[in-house]
C-alpha cells in the first residue's frame, strides 16, 4: 500500500510539472495559434537564472530566503525572455505557421547551445530549503515534501489561468481578439499588448516548471527544457490542443502512467507507455480528451 501511495504522489508531482509547461503551450496555441517549439527554452532560462542568482545571493544566510528570492527573479527572467521572443520573432510571423515552427525550433537549439556554452553540460544543483528534502508520512509512505509543493503550485496555476481568461479585462480582450481581432482593434484596444502578456504568462509558467524540476530531479542541465517539452507536447495533444483543462487531466494521466509502468513493468517502459497512450488517443479521439481546441 505504501508503495502505491508513493508512486501515486510522485506521479502527480511529475504530472504537475508537465502541466506547468503544457499550460503555457495550450494558452499560446489556443489563443494565438502559435505552436511554440522554443517553450522548453523558457524553462531552461528560468531554471538557470534561478541557479545563477542563488550564487549572487550567497551572502544571505537563510537558504529558504535566498532560494525564494532567486526563484522569483528567475521566473521574471523567463517571462521577460518569452515576451521578448513574441515581440521580436513571433509578432511578424502571425498566420505564417511554417516560419513560426522554423524560428522557434532554431531559437530552442540556439538557447540550449548558449546555456551549454556559458555554464557547460554538467548538471547544476540548487541549494534548496531543508524542508523540501524532508519527508512526510502518508499512509505508511515517506513522501518528499517537494512533491506536495509541485502539486499545489500546479493547482494554483490552473485556477489562476482560468480566472485570468474569464474574469480579467486582459483575458477577455485576448479571447475577443482571437475571435475578431479587427473589431477589437476598431474599439481602440491594442490586442498586440495582450498577446505579449499571454506569451509572458506562458514563459513564467515554463520557468516555474524549470525551478521545480531542479528540486524534483535534484539538479538542472541544458537539455532539461527539451526533455520535458517532449512530454508536455504529448500532454497537450492528449488533452486537446488549446484546452488548459484537458491538459491538466492529461498531465495527471501521463505522470501516473509513467510512474506505474516504470515500477510495475520495467524501468524505461514508462516513456514507451506514454507514447502508446498518445497513439491510442489519436486513433480513437483525434481531438483529444477535451474534444475541442478552445482554451478552457
Amino acid at each position: 500500500m505504501s508503495t502505491l501511495v508513493l508512486l501515486t504522489i510522485t506521479g502527480l508531482g511529475l504530472g504537475a510539472m508537465y502541466f506547468l509547461i503544457a499550460s503555457g503551450l495550450s494558452l499560446i496555441y489556443g489563443l494565438m495559434g502559435v505552436l511554440n517549439f522554443a517553450h522548453g527554452a523558457f524553462l531552461t532560462v528560468g531554471a538557470y537564472a534561478t541557479w545563477w542568482l542563488q550564487g549572487v545571493l550567497d551572502g544571505i544566510e537563510s537558504t529558504a530566503v535566498s532560494f525564494v528570492l532567486a526563484a522569483a527573479l528567475g521566473l521574471l527572467v523567463g517571462a521577460a525572455v518569452a515576451a521578448l521572443v513574441e515581440l521580436v520573432l513571433i509578432r511578424p510571423l502571425y498566420q505564417r505557421h511554417i516560419e513560426q515552427v522554423l524560428v522557434t525550433v532554431g531559437l530552442a537549439l540556439a538557447i540550449t547551445a548558449l546555456v551549454q556554452g556559458i555554464w557547460g553540460a554538467d548538471a547544476r544543483v540548487y541549494a534548496v530549503p531543508d524542508w523540501t528534502i524532508d519527508t512526510t508520512e502518508v499512509l505508511g509512505a515517506a513522501i518528499p515534501n517537494d512533491r506536495f509543493v509541485e502539486i499545489a503550485t500546479a493547482a494554483v496555476v490552473l485556477i489562476g489561468l482560468q480566472l485570468f481568461l474569464r474574469r480579467t479585462r486582459y483575458g477577455l480582450i485576448v479571447r475577443a481578439g482571437v475571435e475578431n481581432r479587427a473589431m477589437v482593434t476598431a474599439l481602440g484596444i491594442d490586442v498586440r499588448r495582450a498577446f505579449t502578456l499571454v506569451f509572458a504568462i506562458g514563459g513564467l509558467a515554463a520557468a516555474l516548471a524549470g525551478v521545480l524540476s531542479g528540486i524534483y530531479f535534484g539538479s538542472i542541465d541544458p537539455e532539461r527544457g527539451t526533455s520535458l517539452l517532449i512530454f508536455a507536447f504529448i500532454v497537450v495533444v492528449i488533452g486537446g490542443l488549446g484546452s488548459i483543462g484537458g491538459s491538466a487531466v492529461a498531465a495527471v494521466v501521463v505522470g501516473l502512467l509513467q510512474q506505474y509502468a516504470n515500477y510495475y513493468a520495467s524501468s524505461g517502459l514508462g516513456d514507451l507507455s506514454v507514447v502508446l497512450l498518445l497513439a491510442v488517443v489519436l486513433l480513437l479521439r483525434p481531438a483529444g480528451l477535451s474534444g475541442s481546441t478552445a482554451t478552457a
